[in-house]
C-alpha cells in the first residue's frame, strides 16, 4: 500500500508544481526575434503581407484560406500542423515597413495576441523585426509555453523559413526589452 501512496503523491506533484509554477508566471508575454535579408524591402514586403501564401513556404502552416467578415475586416484562418487553426485579423498595415496582425481570439480562448512585422533598410537589404505581444490563460500552458517550448520558437521558425524563401540561411536574434503598441 505505501508503494502506491508514493507513486500517487508523485504523480500529484508531477501535475500541481507546473500549475503552481503557471499561476505565478505573468500572463503576458513579449518576445522578439530578427533577421537581415540581402532583399530590398519592397520583395521582403511582398511575401510577408501575403498572409494566404505563406503555407508555401512555411512549414508550420498546412492550409490558408481568407474568411469573409461582415464587419470588413480582413481576416485569415490558417491551419497549423498540429490541426489547430488560428483566425487572423490584419489590425495595422503601413507598406512596406509594418504589419500587426491580431489573433481573433474569443472571451474563454486559451491564448491570445499580436504580430507585429517591421521591415527596415540594412545596408542594402532588410531587416525584419517579428515582436509577439501574447497572453496564455491557462497556468499549466503558461508554464509549458514559458518553460517547455519557449516564446521564440514560433517567430524564430518563421524567420528562417522567411529567410530560405529567398534561398538565405538565417540566424534569428532575440531581442530584449519590453515593446509593447
Amino acid at each position: 500500500m505505501r508503494p502506491a501512496l508514493v507513486v500517487l503523491a508523485l504523480l500529484a506533484a508531477l501535475i500541481a508544481a507546473p500549475l503552481l509554477i503557471g499561476s505565478l508566471l505573468p500572463r503576458d508575454h513579449v518576445a522578439t526575434s530578427a533577421v537581415t535579408l540581402r532583399q530590398p524591402p519592397g520583395t521582403v514586403w511582398t511575401v510577408v503581407r501575403d498572409l494566404g501564401g505563406v503555407g508555401k513556404w512555411w512549414s508550420e502552416v498546412k492550409q490558408v484560406e481568407r474568411v469573409p467578415d461582415p464587419g470588413g475586416r480582413e481576416l485569415w484562418r490558417q491551419t497549423l500542423g498540429s490541426n489547430a487553426a488560428l483566425t487572423l485579423v490584419v489590425a495595422v498595415e503601413v507598406p512596406p515597413q509594418r504589419l500587426i496582425t491580431q489573433i481573433d481570439a474569443p472571451r474563454g480562448a486559451p491564448f491570445g495576441g499580436f504580430w507585429v512585422y517591421e521591415l527596415t533598410p540594412s545596408g542594402g537589404g532588410t531587416r525584419v523585426t517579428v515582436t509577439e505581444q501574447g497572453w496564455v490563460a491557462n497556468p499549466l500552458f503558461r508554464f509549458l509555453s514559458r518553460v517547455v517550448f519557449g516564446h521564440y520558437g514560433t517567430l524564430d521558425s518563421y524567420l528562417t523559413a522567411l529567410g530560405k524563401r529567398f534561398g538565405e540561411d538565417v540566424m534569428p536574434v532575440h531581442l530584449v526589452g519590453p515593446r509593447r503598441e
